[in-house]
């Protein structure tokens, strides 16, 4: 199978980028090579009806039929705006949600790291005056990177058979944004049975893997242009669902990329949050 969705083999730092808000601060990246969406082949081998966004090649895994029929049908507005809020238990989250909702622009094109490190950087900001980069601790700190580059490498899940990334704690490799916030004291991550089962805040952040093994290789340091690893960053916004109140899906806001439908349990094998905390 092919696995186009490229994570960044280098920290994010240097150029904006429109994040979707109605402010205009753009998050920004260091020598990222980042690769459009659009890229993402098809997978082959399934059978299930192409949707409306084919360059979403997970609306091609074999589903059920209620699970189609639910990925099928877009997020409106209305939904979106119905989020309660009142379920945040974070000022930076609690802001992060606030943004999207007021946001014209819910779906800005770019890359997905750059775009949800945008929000989340922009909402901290908000709330605390300066980015969360002065407020990183000195024990994140390696002899090889300062604690706002150890942060960025495990943000961007800038693998690498290095001691650069070997180095850095095995808990919180693999796990981007959200790793990179637990580890530095902002927030507590949240596994795939956590948020599966409803304990996702509104406004926490989630890194996905399509694959196992491309995450488990990830956290054991790998060169990620041969690895080709297939991954997501994005933002948490509610869950969907059933008549019976059984959790059947998350609303999400990205770049674009998933966020016009749902996401369920099988679009990717491991999950992994953050519920912020500051």
């Amino acid at each position: 199978m092919n696995k186009e969705e490229i994570i960044a083999s280098n920290p994010i730092q240097n150029a904006t980028i429109d994040i979707g808000n109605n402010s205009n601060m753009g998050a920004t990246k260091e020598e990222i090579d980042i690769q459009n969406h659009e890229r993402i082949s098809q997978i082959t081998g399934q059978n299930a009806p192409i949707m409306a966004h084919t360059i979403d090649s997970l609306t091609l895994v074999d589903l059920g039929k209620e699970e189609n029929e639910m990925v099928s049908q877009p997020i409106t507005g209305e939904e979106i705006s119905n989020t309660n809020t009142m379920d945040v238990k974070s000022p930076v989250a609690e802001k992060i949600v606030a943004n999207y909702l007021a946001s014209d622009n819910k779906e800005p094109g770019g890359h997905c790291l750059a775009v949800s490190k945008g929000r989340f950087e922009q909402a901290y900001k908000q709330v605390h005056g300066h980015l969360p980069y002065l407020d990183l601790p000195d024990s994140m700190a390696t002899k090889l990177n300062t604690p706002k580059q150890v942060f960025n490498l495990l943000y961007d899940s800038a693998s690498s058979p290095t001691p650069e990334w070997r180095n850095l704690p095995e808990k919180y490799r693999g796990r981007g944004n959200a790793g990179a916030i637990a580890y530095a004291g902002m927030g507590n991550l949240v596994d795939t049975a956590g948020i599966w089962s409803g304990e996702l805040r509104p406004g926490a952040l989630i890194q996905v893997w399509r694959y196992k093994e491309d995450y488990e290789q990830v956290v054991q340091g790998a060169n990620v242009k041969k690895l080709d690893p297939y991954g997501h960053s994005f933002i948490f916004i509610s869950y969907i669902r059933d008549e019976k109140n059984e959790i059947i899906g998350l609303k999400i806001a990205d770049q674009g990329f998933q966020s016009y439908r749902p996401l369920i349990p099988r679009d990717y094998e491991v999950w992994w949050a953050v519920n912020l905390t500051i």
